[in-house]
């Protein structure tokens, strides 16, 4: 159905505000200096526009604005809950990942989320045994979010082809071998600063689950080392690894494995 054909009645609520704006980004003519108006070209409610214009309009609003029309009549809800429209999700932090302006679904093909934070250097990137009472106490309120997440993930989305997770420093190798052994078809896997992924995400997950892949990069990831890199390398040539800095970095260690060293430097200081 072509939209320039009709006429949208005058906007009385939010939601159809938000349908005609999206109208206007959809259908700018090149060399336009502005957008068309819609309004005076359109001849039809909007309710009785069929599925896929109204997805294709809704495919320029933000999450939160695709819940805010769905909330107007139960036709924009069901296009709302429609899993077609969601192929791509962004979140730029945990927190967001507890709303309820998006679905999960087997159209999803690509999944972002990027948390740049000072926390995530102050707080979460921290080794456990050397955070204070504090700082975990910070971290028990986010520390599972994304990992549950990614287990909606496991079970709803088997399509998937890319997922870029970046600052979450509380996922751990199991979450990322989990996403590898349900999600089939996943051709790229980026991890950059998760502190928690180590070898383990790379021999039992990449090695083991890759086979669809075609990319994998784990930049700034402290705990990977040349050996899981090798194992990549050796067992998955097809593999395009990036590794930036990643096996470069001074991984974690036990508490008990710096005993030896803080009492050597105890005797070289007491005989100095």
């Amino acid at each position: 159905m072509c939209l320039r054909r009709h006429h949208v009645s005058r906007p009385h609520n939010t939601g159809c505000r938000l349908i005609v704006a999206a109208c206007q980004q959809a259908y700018r003519c090149p060399g336009d200096e502005a957008p068309l108006s819609v309004l005076g070209r359109l001849t039809m409610h909007l309710t009785q526009l069929n599925r896929e214009c109204l997805l294709h309009l809704f495919s320029f609003l933000d999450k939160d604005s695709r819940r805010s029309l769905s909330f107007t009549c139960q036709q924009l809800r069901e296009v709302f809950l429609d899993p077609r429209l969601w192929n791509l999700l962004h979140f730029s932090s945990p927190c967001q990942l507890r709303r309820d302006n998006f679905v999960l679904g087997p159209s999803l093909r690509y999944l972002t989320i990027c948390w740049y934070s000072s926390r995530v250097l102050q707080v979460c990137n921290i080794e456990d045994w050397l955070k204070s009472s504090f700082q975990k106490d910070i971290c028990s309120k986010h520390e599972s979010l994304v990992s549950t997440f990614l287990a909606h993930v496991c079970h709803m989305c088997p399509n998937l082809l890319q997922i870029t997770l970046s600052g979450c420093g509380h996922i751990t190798d199991q979450d990322v071998i989990s996403v590898l052994q349900s999600c089939r078809k996943l051709r790229r896997l980026r991890l950059e600063n998760c502190v928690r992924i180590t070898d383990c995400s790379l021999r039992e997950g990449v090695v083991a689950h890759g086979n669809g892949l075609e990319e994998v990069k784990v930049d700034f990831c402290r705990n990977v080392t040349q050996a899981g890199l090798q194992a990549v390398r050796g067992n998955r040539p097809g593999i395009q690894l990036s590794a930036e800095r990643s096996a470069d970095m001074i991984p974690d260690s036990k508490p008990e494995e710096r005993v030896p060293l803080r009492r050597t430097l105890q005797k070289v200081l007491q005989f100095s």
